[in-house]
């Protein structure tokens, strides 16, 4: 767990490359300071950011008919307070379905004061989300235990599963027959322009984690003039959507969880688990068997164990409270540690359900999938024998696109070469975005930079306690600047070392796991805040 630093200037790893100052052309428009004549903001501060300020806008519900029905957008913004003053800074989280009020106040809190300071920061709920109005809930207590298990070794197993999948998509035809023909990744990137219009600014700063990357292409794609500065993180590949990329993350997540093992493994003084790593998987699949013969407080199933699980594959700052509770179940059969930590990671509330509600209507309506059962079936199996940890939990999330109500769209093709300098930032075992995607939006975005930490694991990376990448975020954000090359690579423009990975716990840490959202340092903050499922 790390510290928030001050000012990030201490750069721990290597660092190579010239930097590039962007252009001249790329700088604040001065309508921007008549923004607030636009939009009402009244505050809204909470303990942790009480700079906090909210608003609303509104936005057609169709783009094409901007005189017809309108929904509303939830808005949020730490204001600006240097004299130099560069725009409107809009940030997301992903998902789809992320709600991004909280992430201005984290973002404002966590880069250097003097570059906050010269931003308006602006957080928001996407269409459907959150407390932008409507708000998506297809099938209230979706994920509620106990599910059939994901894994389908008989075929009632399986007609189960996919007549849950067939009931979410029917039900959330039925529900917002009117809303789902308009909740697509293209709509939000227009949503982002009328946010940008509503401030009064000519052009737009963005910086976006996970799915919050896609929506960022997709945006420059749409209005690469009006973009200004472009901070990507964690990048999805914009090739594979959807079907493909989620195939993809089921090899990286098999990975990650392997190298969980492999940690844990390490700590086997801490955990007893055996020192072996191939031997501490085998006793996670054991766990997996025995909870799914008979559930653990009756709460905890195979799907909902995966469920709890995942989240150590997005950021390995949950891998201590994980293993306490992977050992006290393994070694002790404690099942209520077990419960306590599927509480903590794996359960979905309200604002899951809302979230879930809009991944699916986006990813479905974004582009086309498989209609036959018949290819889901055999790529989940073909895939299995190789990733068996997370293909068919993972398969069944996505699978209401296979009987979606609203037929899909294209996907936008986001090849640049119209865009001022734009900073991407991956890690190298990431298993919610894979590596390979980061490369493929380096080179479809001409002109970018990508900065990679080596070796790193999580998903969301950069204001998360590596200096290095924090460095490169606030030299860009400030001044523009990004690496240019001599990185001793032909991906990559820079390289930073990888955040340490965590320690056992201690004393009452060890006995008391937290939420996601209040792991210790700005990671556990960061990756309590980043979209559903990425």
């Amino acid at each position: 767990m790390t510290k928030r630093p001050g000012i990030l200037f201490a750069v721990g790893a290597t660092v190579a490359g010239l930097v590039t100052a962007a252009p001249p052309q790329a700088t604040a428009d001065s309508g921007a300071r008549r923004a607030a004549a636009q939009l009402t903001w009244t505050d809204c501060g909470t303990k942790s950011y009480p700079r906090l300020q909210c608003s609303s806008v509104s936005t057609p519900l169709d783009h094409d008919d901007p005189s017809g029905r309108r929904i509303t957008l939830a808005l949020s913004r730490v204001p600006h307070t240097a004299k130099t003053f560069q725009g409107p800074l809009l940030v997301n989280p992903g998902g789809p379905g992320g709600s991004g009020l909280s992430m201005a106040g984290f973002v404002a809190s966590s880069l250097p004061k003097r570059v906050a300071a010269q931003y308006d920061v602006i957080g928001f709920d996407p269409r459907g989300v959150g407390k932008s109005k409507p708000a998506l809930d297809c099938v209230p207590k979706y994920f509620d235990p106990l599910r059939p298990d994901s894994l389908p070794g008989s075929a009632d197993v399986e007609e189960a599963n996919l007549n849950r999948a067939r009931s979410f998509a029917k039900a959330c035809g039925e529900k917002y027959p009117d809303l789902l023909p308009h909740m697509d990744t293209v709509s939000a990137a227009k949503d982002l322009d009328v946010i940008r219009r509503a401030t009064g600014s000519r052009q737009l700063n963005y910086f976006g984690y996970s799915y919050g990357t896609y929506l960022g292409a997709v945006y420059a794609k749409l209005f690469p003039d009006r973009v200004r500065r472009l901070a990507l993180d964690s990048n999805v590949d914009p090739e594979g959507i959807w079907y493909d990329d989620n195939i993809g993350q089921n090899y990286a997540f098999d990975a990650r969880h392997k190298a969980f093992a492999a940690w844990v493994a390490k700590h086997d003084t801490t955990y007893g688990l055996g020192s072996d790593p191939a031997a501490v998987e085998r006793a996670w699949y054991a766990m997996r068997g025995a909870v799914e013969a008979h559930p653990a407080g009756g709460k905890v199933g195979a799907s909902e164990l995966e469920d709890t699980f995942l989240p150590g594959g997005y950021y390995n700052g949950y891998w201590p409270y994980l293993a306490e509770a992977f050992a006290a179940y393994a070694n002790d059969h404690d099942q209520d540690a077990l419960v306590k930590a599927y509480r903590r990671f794996g359960a979905v509330g309200a604002k899951g359900d809302n979230g879930y509600s809009v991944y699916s209507a986006v990813q479905c309506r974004d582009a086309q999938w498989p209609r036959e059962w018949n290819t889901w079936r055999n790529d989940s199996w073909n895939v299995r024998a190789k990733a068996p940890f997370f293909t068919w939990n993972n398969t069944w999330y996505n699978a209401p696109c296979a009987d979606w109500p609203v037929e899909p769209l294209n996907p936008v093709r986001v090849s640049n070469n119209s865009l001022p300098p734009v900073l991407l930032f991956q890690a190298t075992e990431d298993a919610a975005t894979p590596y390979e995607g980061g490369v493929t939006l380096h080179r479809k975005l001409r002109g970018s930079s990508l900065v990679v930490e080596q070796g790193g694991g999580n998903h969301g990376i950069t204001l998360s306690g590596n200096d290095c990448l924090d460095t490169y975020l606030a030299d860009y954000l400030a001044k523009g600047t990004v690496p240019r090359g001599r990185a001793g690579r032909a991906d990559a423009d820079a390289v930073c070392a990888k955040t340490p990975d965590p320690k056992p716990l201690t004393g009452r840490a060890a006995a008391s796991p937290p939420r996601r959202a209040d792991s210790a340092g700005r990671g556990g903050i960061l990756h309590g805040l980043l979209g559903f499922r990425g």
